[in-house]
């Protein structure tokens, strides 16, 4: 059975939250447009580099995703880890490929490390948070001209698997499958740089194909979507 999220309510009143432990990530989902409202009351939860990022988006609605996003973002990180939201300190790891200070992104705090990763879908935003390395990402069913577009960025064997589809199914199964690519490459840290996307074979059936060392998971997500959270075994 597919996990669903717990839904992450505008302008929410949150105690101190369990922490996330063993084999189960935390899940949230929020819709961006229904916190919109929220934005100019707690804008100071932000730190300056995500106010900087936010006013670089060329499209006000995109800015104000992001603002929406990283407020509750914080606001979560802040319930598990017994802080203000605005405390949180939020840093990258080194990036696998290159060293650089944009790889996984992390917390700065003492005691048991709190994994997380975020990812946009449209009006969606799905967050996992847990003890482990974790990746998540949420997928809108993309139009039939974009599956055309990317497929042949993907392994040899789920090229096969979705050019034998009819294009609605097609569409289906590639988000389905783009959710479990990109969910396993935050999770690594690595990414979607170079020939990434062709290296690991997910699978893009009714279930996940596990890369050594991961747990694929599918989420239950609104319809119109798909979603996955990869989790680092022990």
């Amino acid at each position: 059975m597919k996990p669903a999220p717990h839904v992450l309510e505008p302008e929410p009143t949150l105690g101190e939250l369990p922490r996330p432990e063993g084999e189960s990530p935390h899940l949230w989902l929020l819709s961006a447009s229904e916190h919109r409202g929220g934005i100019a009351a707690a804008g100071h939860l932000l730190g300056p580099a995500e106010r900087e990022r936010a006013a670089g988006f060329a499209r006000p609605e995109l800015a104000d995703r992001y603002r929406a996003a990283h407020l509750g973002l914080r606001r979560l990180l802040g319930a598990y880890l017994g802080q203000a939201p605005e405390r949180v300190e939020l840093t990258r790891e080194p990036c696998p490929h290159c060293q650089g200070a944009h790889g996984r992104p992390s917390v700065r705090h003492g005691g048991a490390p709190l994994h997380y990763s975020l990812s946009y879908g449209g009006d969606l935003v799905l967050l996992a948070f847990a003890e482990r390395p974790v990746g998540v990402d949420i997928e809108p069913v993309p139009e039939a001209d974009v599956v055309d577009d990317v497929v042949s960025t993907l392994h040899p064997d789920e090229q096969a698997e979705l050019r034998a589809l009819a294009p609605p199914a097609r569409a289906v199964a590639f988000a389905r499958l783009w959710a479990r690519k990109e969910a396993y490459l935050k999770g690594t840290g690595e990414g979607l740089g170079g020939d990434d996307l062709a290296k690991a074979y997910l699978g893009s059936g009714p279930r996940p194909v596990e890369p050594p060392g991961w747990a694929l998971t599918d989420c239950a997500v609104p319809d119109g979507h798909a979603a996955c959270v990869a989790l680092a075994r022990r």
